[in-house]
């Protein structure tokens, strides 16, 4: 069993000023795979302190500098590629095909992005072509708190840290006592790149405990959070009382408007979305919303979609589906299937317990309900498990009603030939994402939604701006410019 009870702080691995260990479970076997500790009050204050003396250097480090360090980042991974699938596939389940495939590659394809939207920025510029004696500059926010899940872990983080490195900020990251192998990783990744100390720090704890000091912690300019939007609630709360920005990535309840005129295979094409990573994704597409002309066929290639999707051990080789990440997680997800059956969804695929031959590990059955109606507990609440809803529509109109009419707006998708159906849609549907025909966000483009779901973006120039001020000034000597660095 991996012994990881220390803490990087301040550029190197530190004992915790008071031991409080914590078993990582392996969620496959349901038995320990490592020991971390978990923080207290004086070991999130010695980070802060660290990551607020070291800002007074790093926000007027030059552009090229912070870049280039960035860069070795990139280099460190790419020389411990597979440390870091191994280490995703161990602490929360990911299969190590997809691990190695999907979740540890988040860091090189956001990390390139972000310097990509770096080198386009305009750190200093004028108001506009009218204003020759006024300036624009973009300056870092201060010290961050990065609170990050266990879901997908890699990719948060590197959505955090490094746009708040580039930005200029240092932080202290508080990754998931669930899933914080792989950030710590990480943390190694950046001593060897050569950040300087106090630049980048991590602190092992939960949310109640280093989770919430950092949220209310005086010296700490700015919060972003991904996780329930029962928990970004919270700390919305604590870090009022300092009047810190707080960026949130929350949950989401996505539907999936499928049209008759869909290609052949948008019914399948969604299943497969909703379970990939044992649908423990925010964006995942819950609700399909299916055309009633279509709607029978539908449910009937959704059933044999599911009932084909392996279920093993993150371990194993190959193209399945993992554990959820824990028995608390598991429980819950047991209990949403209950919901569905005692409210009169019908029950086509998978259901409650564990998959055949799997008497231990947190797994559930790939799980569809067709017949679903708006107000069911499963059509309205974040599962955040492998189980589908299927909801028949006559219109357009009801469909937008439909999807709509959730507190959450993370990402929809609409599945029509028609291309000014899906324009038309795509302005309507309340959600900071909309993706349509299976055609994937490009790069740089931001992620992140509305209302419930939370109003961070992340990816490209908006996640670097994120972490920015924005200053007005007047009286400048414009004869005295010289090139942005």
């Amino acid at each position: 069993m991996l012994d990881k009870r220390h803490f990087y702080i301040n550029g190197a691995w530190v004992a915790p000023t008071t031991p409080r260990d914590h078993a990582v479970i392996d969620p496959s076997t349901e038995e320990p795979c490592a020991t971390i500790s978990l923080g207290s009050a004086a070991d999130t204050n010695i980070a802060v302190a660290a990551a607020k003396a070291a800002f007074t250097t790093w926000s007027v480090t030059p552009n090229a500098t912070r870049r280039a360090y960035v860069a070795a980042i990139l280099d460190q991974y790419e020389a411990r590629v597979e440390d870091m699938a191994k280490a995703i596939s161990l602490e929360m389940g990911a299969p190590i095909d997809m691990s190695r495939d999907s979740q540890a590659p988040c860091l090189p394809w956001h990390l390139k992005n972000f310097l990509t939207a770096f080198d386009q920025m305009e750190w200093i510029r004028p108001l506009n072509a009218n204003t020759p004696h006024d300036r624009i500059a973009l300056e870092p926010i201060g010290v961050v708190g990065l609170i990050t899940p266990w879901n997908w872990p890699m990719n948060q983080v590197t959505l955090k840290v490094i746009p708040a490195l580039l930005a200029g900020c240092t932080c202290v990251l508080k990754p998931s006592e669930e899933s914080p192998l792989s950030s710590m990783l990480f943390a190694e990744f950046c001593h060897d790149a050569g950040l300087p100390p106090g630049v980048f720090n991590l602190v092992n704890g939960d949310g109640p405990g280093v989770g919430s000091q950092l949220s209310a912690h005086p010296d700490i300019e700015m919060i972003s959070f991904t996780g329930s939007t029962g928990a970004g609630r919270a700390i919305s709360i604590a870090a009022a009382q300092t009047l810190k920005r707080v960026a949130l990535e929350l949950g989401g309840k996505g539907a999936n408007l499928i049209f008759a005129d869909a290609d052949d295979r948008a019914v399948e094409r969604g299943v497969r979305q909703m379970m990939d990573n044992s649908g423990q994704s925010c964006n995942a597409p819950s609700r399909m919303l299916v055309e009633r002309s279509v709607y029978d066929r539908a449910v009937e290639i959704a059933a044999k979609v599911a009932n084909s999707i392996k279920v093993g051990p993150a371990s194993d080789p190959g193209n399945h589906i993992g554990p959820v990440v824990n028995q608390r997680q598991w429980t819950q997800i047991q209990s949403y299937i209950q919901k569905g059956i005692d409210e009169g969804a019908r029950l086509i695929a998978g259901g409650l317990g564990r998959p055949d031959g799997l008497n231990r590990g947190f797994y559930v059955r790939p799980t569809v309900f067709a017949d679903v109606t708006p107000g069911m507990t499963i059509e309205r609440e974040e599962i955040f498990g492998p189980v589908l809803s299927i909801i028949p529509f006559d219109t357009e109109a009801e469909a937008v009603q439909i999807a709509n009419d959730t507190p959450y707006g993370l990402t929809n998708y609409v599945q029509s030939q028609d291309g000014a159906r899906r324009n038309r849609l795509a302005r309507v549907l309340r959600s900071g994402m909309v993706q349509m025909n299976g055609k994937s966000r490009s790069a740089g483009s931001p992620f992140g939604g509305i209302k419930a779901s939370g109003r961070a973006r992340e990816g490209g120039h908006w996640g670097i701006e994120e972490f920015l001020e924005v200053k007005a000034i007047s009286g400048w000597d414009g004869a005295q410019d010289t090139a942005a660095e």
